[in-house]
């Protein structure tokens, strides 16, 4: 009988995050014809870049992981916050809490890009859409952004690449704006050439700029009528910005209506936790006339094959890989989980419940600044929405300590005092902002209220006048059953990874276990205000402090920064820190960006946002880089190299073999070297990128840290730099990092980013420890080689390392079946949904090819199902090749089959009703129907239109 020490030790949990048992393993190594795991590595992986065993502890029981979490949370401390500045305490209706942010079929979605199986949350964020555009008064909004700062950083590069008659470079900034979002503008600004200008919102007028940011209510509270100032900008050519208050649109006159040509801001009030920062959902709306530069994703309405409404991602879609460097964004993500939960918000309170929150929110304000008045202070603004700000004069410091020890949070300014209110602030609440003065007088509460006009603070000519949510999807869900079967059924027209393995290959989609996710909706790490004291938030940074230390293990970097909230944003650091290096060492003629032609599109877009100029190095015909031609260019270059972008394992998903000689050819001519963190599941306790030569890498928590996809975003995308390049790591004017300089730059609104799903990573690298890292590494390429070798005899494996390896990934070639058949890439994804399945990565990185990841997540069994179905979908393939099927009429490229289909008492095809949507057996015990057929793209980008149809067209 085992001992008590052995059953203690039994690694529960990592027996089930790693999907093949030890007899399904062996099973796999015996078609590979490999006896141990240990000798698959060693013919995989190079043994040149193999690491040491990393410095972390043992597997720990869930049980135990999530106590010392929570030990750690407990050492936050949950204040009565009023900082406001952009981020507000607020209640999640438990219907969305416990049905969307808490829901697998929700938060394990994949990005839309294949749309017939991803018509419900195509649908959520169509309705977002139109609850941006309904506040705002825009006439088109994008499916979000990553936070408000950089959705304004993204609003000033729109304006420049429009601005054609204005030539100015100075983007003018309402010095009432937040400050977050300030410092993240002068980031973006300065490699672009632009000069920001912060001053006074009426100086505007006497200004020349291009393009001008104002706040609406100002970042201190004031609500001011911005339509004559907009007027006077556009009569000099120059367009306007508007950061705005999503809330307070229910009772303000939009910006739309003032003449805005941009509108910015955070759902985040709408019912998202504040997280210390985020995730939230940004939006982003503007005029028809600026639609082709819209940054993000944009949701459209287009048509299917049997002419039924359906969604699609319209413009901007993978813009990156298409323009490259030349991409209005290197933005390829959004928050689209966040963006589906505030409009769920939105649609569970209707119009008429947001403007009672809002109103609420308004009269506590007003009812506050009255009282305060009676006890002798001074408001310095009389208009204003929920924001109030005392004049204190010498008491600020007094009162604001004392605030503090009461776990009451207030913003302080010079000489006064911020106190923003929430959905959530009580009557008690504003009774205990009197009592911090102290004074024997005690406002009556209800006396104040009783004599207040209605909304009190806010003048006549600013009252909102036009309706908005008129739409029925925001008048018909309130009660909870009506909202549980709304999400339900968006829910079930789509494919989780609770329905189906997602073998994506470079976006990693394994398995985001329960336990991970439990803490992220703890209230001590969900109700923390990113802008709170850091002695308040002492077990946040404990969190954050020991995620880095097990980061810095799993990468062999010496320091890294949580604050990209995105691996684009982590690209766009990393790069940032090494410009400053070579500044810092007088190199500024350092500009030059090597780049494989086979990198990922964000890599030159990110290059060009911090002004390096992209210079593209041949790879050979085994999809490696080509080093005799990376040599000759960074000779060539070699006085003005800043750095080579490249992906390791290679984006063709082999391990290079001369990833330390190409490192030193780089340092040989004073360059560094990013290596993109997209392939790190294939690394992790095998090879370690600051070991074998990297400088600086972005991790995609959101892929080999087990943050869950949320159908688009969240992520978060940290970079780990070695020691020289440490100093020059992301700072915040706000909420300061220990250790690093004020005069950093500031990539994200909030200090550690979206850091309120960090937990998730933590809790996944506490479960798997040093040892349980490391065996999900070695199962992530058993399983992509044991695809590989089932499919090899009926696909070509277009690329494979030494030893007819590949790495975590394999990319099977099209084109041969395409040019015998005329069967495309895209029939045989469109065919895999009748089959159960999500597609593989379709044309990337090469056209014509599908790349699949299985992760170590998913058992044999699973990864045999996917064969198969890949193997009966080229026995169909090989039914039009040898003219059984047409070409025109055959279930590849009729796919997918919808319930229409089936129920056509019509059916005149050349195949069987079970041929086109039981192929297989299994098929008929459980059968996903994708929600709508083949969608029309050409109709969509056509016949653009980005709202909600009339509801009619939801009938059908």
């Amino acid at each position: 009988m085992a001992t008590l020490s052995a059953l203690e030790q039994q690694d529960d949990f990592l027996r089930r995050h790693i999907g093949p048992d030890d007899a399904q393993i062996a099973s796999m190594l015996e078609t590979l014809g490999v006896s141990t795991l240990e000798d698959l590595i060693g013919q995989t992986v190079p043994a040149s870049i193999r690491r040491q065993p990393m410095d972390l502890p043992e597997p720990q029981s869930e049980t135990r992981v999530l106590d010392y979490l929570r030990s750690l949370a407990k050492k936050n401390v949950v204040a009565r916050t009023h900082i406001g500045m952009g981020y507000y305490d607020t209640i999640t209706p438990p219907v969305i809490l416990r049905n969307v942010l808490e829901n697998p079929g929700w938060y394990t979605a994949y990005t839309p890009y294949q749309p017939e199986i991803a018509q419900g949350r195509l649908e959520a964020l169509l309705n977002f859409q139109q609850m941006v555009m309904d506040l705002t008064g825009m006439e088109l909004a994008n499916a979000s952004l990553l936070d408000e700062g950089t959705a304004a950083a993204e609003a000033m590069t729109l304006c420049k690449r429009s601005a054609r008659k204005n030539k100015s470079n100075v983007f003018f900034v309402d010095e009432n704006c937040h400050p977050q979002t300030i410092a993240v503008l002068e980031t973006r600004a300065r490699p672009l050439g632009l000069e920001i200008t912060v001053g006074p919102r009426e100086a505007l007028a006497d200004q020349p700029a291009f393009a001008a940011l104002l706040q609406y209510p100002g970042s201190t509270g004031e609500v001011v009528d911005l339509t004559s100032l907009i007027e006077k900008a556009h009569n000099a050519d120059t367009l306007v910005v508007v950061a705005a208050d999503l809330l307070s649109l229910t009772m303000l006159t939009p910006p739309g209506e003032m003449g805005a040509d941009v509108v910015v801001g955070c759902a985040q009030r709408f019912g998202v936790p504040m997280g210390f920062g985020g995730p939230h959902a940004a939006f982003f709306a503007t005029k028809d006339s600026f639609k082709r530069s819209v940054p993000g994703r944009i949701i459209g309405v287009s048509v299917d094959k049997r002419g039924n409404k359906a969604l699609r991602m319209a413009m901007q879609t993978r813009e990156q890989h298409i323009r490259r460097e030349k991409a209005t964004s290197n933005i390829c993500t959004s928050q689209a989980l966040l963006a589906i939960m505030s409009v769920f918000y939105a649609i569970y309170h209707g119009p008429e419940g947001l403007r009672t929150i809002a109103a609420r929110c308004h009269r506590l304000a007003a009812i506050a600044g009255k009282g305060f008045e009676q006890l002798g202070l001074k408001l310095r603004f009389d208009s204003f929405f929920d924001t109030i700000v005392l004049e204190t004069g010498d008491n600020t410091d007094m009162i604001f300590e004392r605030a503090q020890e009461r776990a009451i949070n207030l913003r302080k300014l010079d000489g006064a005092l911020g106190i923003s209110f929430d959905e959530t602030t009580t009557r008690a609440d504003v009774e205990a902002l009197w009592d911090l003065l102290e004074n024997d007088f005690k406002p009556d509460l209800v006396a104040i209220d009783a004599e207040l006009d209605e909304d009190p603070a806010i003048p006549a000519e600013l009252k909102r006048q036009s309706a908005y949510l008129t739409h029925p999807i925001f008048n018909t869900h309130h009660s909870e059953t009506e909202m549980l079967r709304y999400m339900k059924q968006l829910e079930s027209r789509d494919i989780a990874l609770n329905h189906s393995m997602i073998a994506l290959g470079s976006c990693t989609m394994k398995l985001n276990a329960t336990a991970e996710m439990i803490p992220v909706t703890w209230p001590e790490f969900g109700r923390i205000h990113p802008f709170a004291p850091k002695s308040q938030v002492q077990g946040y940074l404990a969190m954050i402090d020991e995620l880095e230390q097990q980061l810095i293990q799993c990468t062999g970097y010496d320091a890294f920064s949580m604050q990209p909230n995105a691996g684009s944003q982590g690209e766009y650091a990393g790069l940032l820190a090494i410009q400053k290096y070579h500044d810092s060492n007088g190199d500024h003629q350092r500009n030059i960006c090597l780049i494989p032609q086979s990198a990922h599109g964000t890599n030159p877009a990110s290059a060009a946002m911090v002004d390096m100029k992209v210079v593209i190095v041949a790879c050979d015909d085994k999809g490696n880089v080509d080093i005799d031609d990376l040599r000759e260019k960074a000779e060539r270059h070699s006085n003005e190299l800043a750095a080579l972008m490249v992906t390791y394992p290679s984006t063709h998903g082999v391990f290079e073999e001369g990833i330390r000689e190409i490192c030193d050819i780089i340092h040989q001519h004073g360059g560094q070297v990013y290596v993109d963190g997209a392939n790190m599941n294939a690394l992790v306790g095998l090879a370690a990128p600051g070991e074998f030569g990297a400088d600086v890498s972005h991790l995609n928590l959101h892929k080999t840290f087990c943050i869950p996809h949320g159908g688009g975003g969240p992520g978060m995308g940290p970079i780990g730099v070695k020691s020289h390049l440490a100093p020059f790591l992301p700072n915040h004017p706000v909420l300061d990092i220990d250790g690093l300089s004020e005069d950093n730059v500031t990539v994200s609104a909030a200090t550690y980013g979206s850091a309120g799903i960090l937990p998730i990573s933590w809790t996944y690298i506490a479960l798997m420890g040093a040892r349980g890292l490391t065996r999900a590494t070695e199962v992530a390429i058993l399983n992509a080689n044991y695809i590989a070798n089932r499919l090899s005899g009926h696909y070509p494996v277009l690329y494979t390392g030494r030893n007819d390896r590949v790495a975590h990934e394999c990319i099977i070639d099209l084109r041969p079946l395409k040019e015998s058949s005329g069967i495309t890439e895209e029939d045989i994804a469109k065919r895999l949904m009748d089959y159960g399945f999500h597609a593989p990565t379709m044309s990337f990185p090469v056209a014509g090819t599908l790349m699949i990841e299985p992760t170590e997540s998913e058992a044999q069994e699973e990864l045999d199902r996917f064969c198969e179905a890949m193997i009966s979908i080229r026995e169909e393939a090989a039914k039009v090749e040898s003219g059984e099927w047409s070409l025109e009429d055959n279930p590849l490229v009729n796919a997918p089959h919808t319930m229409a289909d089936m129920l056509d008492a019509d059916w005149n095809r050349a195949y069987t009703r079970e041929q086109a949507g039981t192929p297989v057996p299994g098929l008929k015990t459980y059968k996903y129907w994708p929600a709508v057929n083949r969608i029309d793209n050409v109709y969509g980008d056509r016949n653009l239109f980005c709202a909600c149809p009339p509801i009619e067209s939801y009938e059908g």
